[in-house]
């Protein structure tokens, strides 16, 4: 039986009922509401769908993030999805998250945006550091998504575990709403930017980023060299000063054993119409498509063939 899919407030939504259907359609793993991954698989669909060509077309998924997205690509549940370098990697190894799952094999299709870790809490909150979480109901994003990596990696350089918060799973958007009604203390969000869950939620409220201690951030990029540093300008949100963060290049991938050929038609549609998905997605302005080449796996043979043509 094919996978079912349900259409909630005109969004696609996942009903995992069996293995997906031979047809053409490619189901892209994004994420939950309110971070960047939904709309960059949105934009991208829109302009595969659009250029690809005939027999090829795309449609965005909503599922638990970057963690999940390489385990559904692994089940069958979608044919391409968005996640993260380190993820990446892990996925290929069948190591940390996919241990259960073993060997994931799956190719690089296309270097996106970086995600950034938001961490965020009330402007006249007493919260500074990741320290002062200690103790606090925090909004840590889904369960399977990318935000939750990071706090398994971020709290132990701080002698610090998941329980040591009251952490609240739920989507960016209904945590950065938790937060600005009082429901949490902070909200954390992995995400590109500008993000439409910290968007929404400054709509109402002033928002402040939670620091790094001296000397915290650059013992992180040091500890795992996969996490960048990233300025997130004032500008960006209307906060008082920029935000000192840290985040991850993200890639588009997909199982080897899809297609080479739609593969390649799927690589092409982004990168010869690149300017127009910059159009329509402000965070696809942070694409640069030389990166595709040096990303932490191995590309499909399918973007290989594309990049190699140019």
């Amino acid at each position: 039986m094919s996978n079912a899919f349900k259409k909630i407030a005109g969004v696609a939504v996942l009903a995992i009922l069996g293995t997906a259907s031979a047809a053409e359609e490619l189901r892209i793993g994004t994420a939950s509401l309110g971070g960047a991954f939904y709309p960059m698989g949105q934009s991208i669909s829109n302009v595969v769908n659009a250029h690809a060509g005939e027999g090829i077309s795309m449609v965005p998924i909503v599922t638990g993030g970057s963690v999940q997205n390489p385990n559904l690509i692994a089940s069958g549940e979608v044919e391409i999805a968005i996640t993260n370098n380190n993820l990446a990697v892990l996925a290929t190894k069948g190591v940390g998250p996919y241990s259960n799952t073993g060997e994931i094999d799956i190719g690089a299709v296309a270097a996106l945006h970086p995600s950034v870790l938001h961490m965020m809490v009330l402007a006249d909150s007493d919260i500074m550091t990741i320290e002062d979480l200690r103790g606090k109901s925090v909004a840590v994003g889904p369960a399977g998504g990318g935000t939750l990596g990071f706090v398994n990696f971020l709290f132990p350089q701080h002698d610090m575990s998941i329980e040591d918060i009251t952490p609240s799973f739920v989507s960016y958007s209904d945590g950065f709403s938790q937060l600005t009604d009082g429901t949490v203390d902070a909200a954390l969000a992995l995400s590109g930017f500008p993000s439409g869950a910290v968007l929404q939620a400054t709509a109402g409220a002033d928002l402040r980023y939670i620091s790094f201690s001296e000397g915290m951030l650059d013992a992180a990029l040091e500890a795992n060299s996969a996490y960048v540093a990233v300025e997130i300008p004032a500008d960006v949100y209307g906060t008082a000063e920029a935000g000192q963060a840290i985040g991850v290049n993200n890639m588009l991938i997909a199982p080897n054993s899809l297609d080479a050929a739609t593969v390649e038609a799927v690589t092409a549609a982004i990168f010869d119409n690149l300017e127009e998905l910059q159009a329509e997605n402000a965070n696809a302005l942070q694409i640069d498509p030389a990166m595709s080449l040096e990303l932490a796996i191995p590309l499909h043979a399918g973007a290989q063939a594309y990049f190699d043509s140019k």
